[in-house]
């Protein structure tokens, strides 16, 4: 049996950083086991290549997961991309650079949480970072994570921030200050390093890849399914996985950290015993220790797409001419970093309130300068663009569950989209809204066609049928381990499950509330601030 000081189970967002930061210190002896593979290669490298994983025939670098029937959503399946590679979904994903709000973290510190509130959130922000901008009172140049303006945004992009601006919304430079409200360009997770330059800046390309050859005390499996945590009494020592078709194990002398994601990581403890008693005894597994939180307050970004036809040829097209565009764009990515290639797509957005006696943004908008429709499963010939309406604090609640014993069984997800009408209403009212930005002069001239017969006349009936009909998330599964002191409540402050010994939880489902924006830069705070508690308890 192997044997280390720390196991960590899933390199993604949170996990790779974790590996890292214990590996720093040379009398740790780390092992970090991650289902999928390497993550390095030129696919990962270039930030479009994202798009060409994000579909799930083929999966490819993608758990390619699915929900059960959503009601909210007119008995639709949802679809539910993950990454699967070291770096986990950051290795896949937009690389939108977006914290949330001050309010998301001091509402999580005012339900007894201590350490968690913006201001104490904000150094292992900053320590994660190197800005392109610089050292700033919100901002830090001297992490792993490279963050980085957008390299060549496109006219589309820049009109978009001019509706915006005539619709009265205020532009802003900076999303990651405590306060979104307004819109302009986002930052990204890209490097803006001369060698690297314009290539992605997964977690795994930031924390893992640059030191695997320099640390022999850091041990990466990669393809290694974990079938169960090990525990004896309430402490865990290890775990069972899989690896090259055969069941293997390692005991764990300090702590195993459980870092899989918000759906990974409590079908995880699930399997090995953790739970409510309902969610383990139909399965034939022990119940080890109740915990009827596990799996429990899922929250996801629910997200209406807006999708348009253009004669613009500045935006991505499926057509002939459109992939000549891209092998040039192609080229010069290679030579110099800067081009299409090196683009989020969705190159600029905001966060605008439905109501301005809100006390902040409650939806969010990532236009796109691609005809983006169904996580590009629905491919529409020609050139357009798209813009997401994306609900920030929905007030529905799902559960993640087991669909079976088995370690390879995807899981039973359930966001429960849209079973609150809170949530219909307000994306009604964003829709509204969005559209009538879009209409707005800058934006109007590049209008083809809207594909879907959405129209400035539609009753709100109609609207919540055009939402009902196409709406599904936008990638930000969170809370299914939430971090408190209520019944629901799996961690406590310091990440550690409750109840237990030697065993954390760190990824975004340790959040008791989903943020205000993107989820990933939040993920990799979360692993820098485990990777120091961590350390600060085994001194």
């Amino acid at each position: 049996m192997k044997e280390v000081d720390f196991v960590i189970i899933g390199g993604g967002s949170a996990g790779a950083v974790i590996a890292s930061r214990l590996s720093e210190k040379s009398k740790y002896k780390v092992c970090l086991l991650e289902a999928g593979g390497w993550g390095s290669n030129l696919l990962f490298r270039a930030p479009a290549g994202g798009l060409l994983m994000l579909r799930d025939k083929p999966k490819f670098n993608n758990w390619a997961f699915h929900t059960i029937p959503q009601k909210g959503l007119n008995n639709r399946r949802g679809y539910q991309p993950r990454g699967k590679a070291l770096g986990g979904s950051s290795a896949i994903n937009a690389m939108i650079y977006i914290r949330g709000q001050k309010e998301d973290y001091d509402s999580w510190a005012n339900e007894g949480n201590n350490g968690w509130s913006w201001n104490e959130v904000l150094p292992f922000f900053k320590k994660a970072e190197n800005n392109e901008n610089g050292s700033k009172e919100f901002h830090g140049n001297f992490g792993p994570l490279e963050v980085s303006n957008q390299k060549a945004a496109k006219p589309i992009s820049h009109a978009y921030i001019k509706a915006c601006s005539n619709y009265q919304v205020k532009i802003r430079d900076d999303f990651n200050t405590g306060d979104n409200e307004g819109a302009g360009f986002w930052q990204s997770t890209i490097f803006h390093s001369e060698n690297k330059n314009g290539q992605r800046c997964s977690t795994a390309a930031a924390y893992l890849l640059p030191h695997v050859k320099n640390r022999k005390n850091l041990e990466i499996i990669t393809k290694a399914n974990v079938v169960r945590i090990i525990f004896s009494g309430k402490k865990a020592v290890g775990l069972q996985y899989m690896h090259q078709g055969k069941k293997k194990k390692i005991r764990a002398h300090k702590e195993v950290i459980l870092s899989a994601g918000s759906l990974m990581s409590p079908t995880i403890l699930q399997r090995s015993g953790i739970g409510a008693l309902e969610d383990i005894k139909p399965h034939g597994i022990e119940l080890i220790h109740e915990l009827p939180g596990v799996g429990k307050n899922l929250q996801d970004h629910i997200d209406f797409n807006f999708c348009f036809k253009t004669y613009d040829k500045n935006t991505l097209g499926f057509s002939p001419g459109g992939f000549l565009k891209i092998l040039e764009e192609m080229a010069k990515w290679l030579t110099h970093g800067n081009s299409m290639i090196s683009s989020t797509l969705s190159e600029a957005g905001g966060f605008l309130k439905t109501d301005q006696s809100l006390e902040r943004p409650d939806i969010q908008h990532h236009f796109v300068i691609g005809l983006i429709d169904d996580h590009l499963r629905k491919l529409h010939y020609g050139y357009g663009y798209s813009c997401h309406v994306c609900l920030l604090r929905p007030y529905s609640r799902g559960t993640v569950s087991l669909a079976s014993a088995k370690y390879n069984d995807a899981p039973l997800i359930n966001p429960n989209f849209l079973n609150d009408n809170r949530d219909v209403d307000t994306l009604i009212k964003g829709a509204k809204i969005t559209q009538n930005i879009l209409n707005t002069p800058p934006l109007k001239k590049y209008q083809k066609r809207e594909i879907y017969g959405v129209h400035s006349n539609l009753t709100d009936k109609e609207w919540e049928q055009h939402i009902r009909n196409r709406a599904d998330t936008i990638y930000h599964p969170v809370g299914t381990c939430k971090m408190g002191k209520d019944p629901l409540a799996v961690v406590d402050s310091s990440l550690q499950i409750r109840g237990l010994n030697n065993i954390r939880v760190a990824d975004a489902s340790i959040m008791p509330t989903i943020t205000s924006g993107n989820t990933n830069a939040p993920t990799i705070m979360i692993g820098e601030k485990c990777a120091t508690m961590i350390m600060d308890l085994h001194r």
